[in-house]
Order: structure tokens, then sequence, then C-alpha cells
């Protein structure tokens, strides 16, 4: 018998705390740095964001799209024997104990694997895709895929280009083995020769941090790659899967910015409508934005069961991949 994955339970968190423009704005002017409410939603869409307390980790977040996941997948905790959780802000400096272990502790379940993915804003494509794959293979039966990230801790409040941008939140999916197809195709590439373009450049050595420990983008080299690869890549899925474009009922692209998301979908030819978009609301959420957006998506009534799925996320790496599925 052929074996497939399907998606059988999504779930998403946003911390408490809701910044506006006009709330940022306000802040920045305490530094001397000025910005407005149109500024940034003409330049990205973004009209607000979530940030997440001090003492709340990615792993936080995590746990709580994870427990809404399983509850719409009908699953318990103990019923999950593989953990992936894409993050570019691991609860832990270094990366370990990975966020997943930390997360499958919190869960109260013990045993299964557990790792983290690092491909910042296409984690959770990455992610997906590996647990596709293992899964296909008969190692594992339900996985939780998660992307978390609190990317507050890392942007500079001084550079209003980038510190405008970003979010913290988390999202997750249950992945179960199916006799049905649920993923149909996916596509993971990468290019490190971009690395410098969207980065955070520092490292650490003798016990402190060398260089900047803050995020560093190159926005316009990033919006025109973004651009050109995401539409190859899905051309790509949608070649493998041997279907088009007018076939997909939703399209859920990486929430970085309007402007690059209204550009794939009309590359694809698809109408806006097709389009689910959260940028306005979350701002980027790194590896957390397709799952949040997704389940959103899902729990509102637009996605049902049965439909054709597009997810594509590109980031820093540079990395990019694209995910074609069946709800």
């Amino acid at each position: 018998m052929i074996r497939y994955s399907k998606i059988t339970g999504t779930g998403s968190h946003l911390p408490a705390r809701r910044v506006t423009n006009d709330q940022l704005a306000a802040q920045l002017a305490e530094q001397g740095i000025e910005t407005s409410d149109e500024w940034i939603v003409t330049r990205s869409g973004i009209s607000a964001r979530h940030y997440a307390a001090p003492d709340v980790k990615s792993s936080d977040l995590a746990v709580s799209a994870a427990q809404a996941a399983l509850e719409m997948a009908k699953l318990t905790a103990s019923d999950i024997d593989l953990i992936i959780v894409a993050t570019s802000t691991p609860d832990h400096l270094g990366g370990f104990p990975s966020t997943a272990c930390v997360v499958q502790r919190k869960l109260g379940v013990a045993g299964g694997a557990a790792f983290d993915v690092q491909a910042v804003c296409s984690g959770f494509v990455y992610a997906l895709t590996i647990a596709d794959g293992l899964i296909k293979a008969g190692a594992h039966k339900n996985a939780l895929i998660i992307g978390a990230e609190v990317f507050s801790r890392i942007i500079d409040f001084k550079d209003r280009t980038t510190c405008v941008l970003f979010g913290d939140g988390a999202g997750a999916v249950v992945l179960s083995a199916s006799d049905t197809p649920g993923i149909l195709a996916s596509k993971l590439h990468a290019d490190g020769s971009h690395g410098d373009i969207l980065c955070m450049p520092g490292n650490i050595g003798d016990g402190v941090v060398q260089g900047s420990a803050f995020l560093h983008m190159d926005g316009q080299a990033v919006f025109k790659l973004a651009v050109s690869v995401l539409d190859k890549v899905a051309h790509e899925v949608l070649e493998a899967a041997g279907m088009e474009a007018s076939q997909i009922d939703w399209l859920i692209p990486h929430q970085a910015n309007i402007r690059i998301m209204q550009g794939t979908a009309k590359k694809l030819g698809l109408p806006l409508e097709k389009m689910v978009v959260t940028v306005q609301e979350h701002g980027n959420t790194s590896a957390a934005s397709i799952p949040l957006a997704l389940d959103i998506a899902v729990r509102d009534g637009r996605v049902k069961a049965g439909q054709t799925v597009m997810m594509e996320g590109v980031g820093g790496g540079f990395t990019w991949g694209a995910v074609l599925l069946r709800m």
C-alpha cells in the first residue's frame, strides 16, 4: 500500500501584546527615529504586529500552537512520534537543547524524534517537506511541525527599515500518515552566495557576542530575489504534481511584504482573492508566518477539506521552497 502524509490539524498562537504602527512610531520617536503608519503600510502592507513578553520564549508560543493543532486533529501529545520546530530564535544560545526538545518536554512526552530546522522564513516549508519524507518512508506516523519565533529579540529598534517589519508568533500543523494523498509535491532550494542580504552577522566567542546580534537586511536585494525564486519554485512544484496554477484553490505565501506576495500571485495568474493574507495584522513572523496564516484560514472557513493549497517561503541563507498539498 502506498503511504501518504496529510495535514489533520492546524493551530496558532500570538502573544497578547498587539502593537499598531502608530504605537510603534510613537515609541521610535522617543529615540529620534521618524516613521509613520502611512510609511510602513505603503512599503510593506503591515498595520500591526505582536510582541512576546520578556519571559516568553519560542517554545511557549510553539506549545500553545501545537496544543490547538492536536485538539483539531483529535490526537494527544502521546500520539506524536516526531516534532520538528522551524525557528531562527531558539530558546537556548547555540540552539541546544533544541527548541523541539523543549517543546516535547513541555508537552509531557518523550521518546519520539525531536529537532529544529533553521532555514529562517523558509523554515516551515523545509520542516514540512522533511516530515513528509519521513512519514512516507514509514519511519513516523504522526508529526508536529511548528514554526515559532520571537523576532522582536533580534531586531534593532534603531533601524526603521527592519524594526517595523517583524513580529512574534507560532503556527503548527499535525501531519499524519494517510491512505490518501495530502502532500502532493514539494521543492527546496538554497543559494549561500546570497547569504549576506538577510542575516544576523554576529557570532559567539569567549562567551561574548562578537559583531552584531541584530538582524541585517538589504531590502531591495531581498525583494528582487524573492519575487524571482518564488515564481520559479511554484511552477516547479506544479510540474512535479502534474497540475496547473488554475487548480490552486489557495495560495499561502510567506507573509513578509504585501508587494512580494501580490507579485507572486500575479506571476501565477491567480486572483488576489485566492491568496491568504495576514501580514497586515502579524507582520513578518518568519518561520511562523505560513502555518499562522493557514490556521487562521482553516478556522475562518476559507480553507476547506479537499481543497488544493500552495505554500511557499523565502528566507535568509538564501533559502526558498514550496509545498503543494490537498487538505
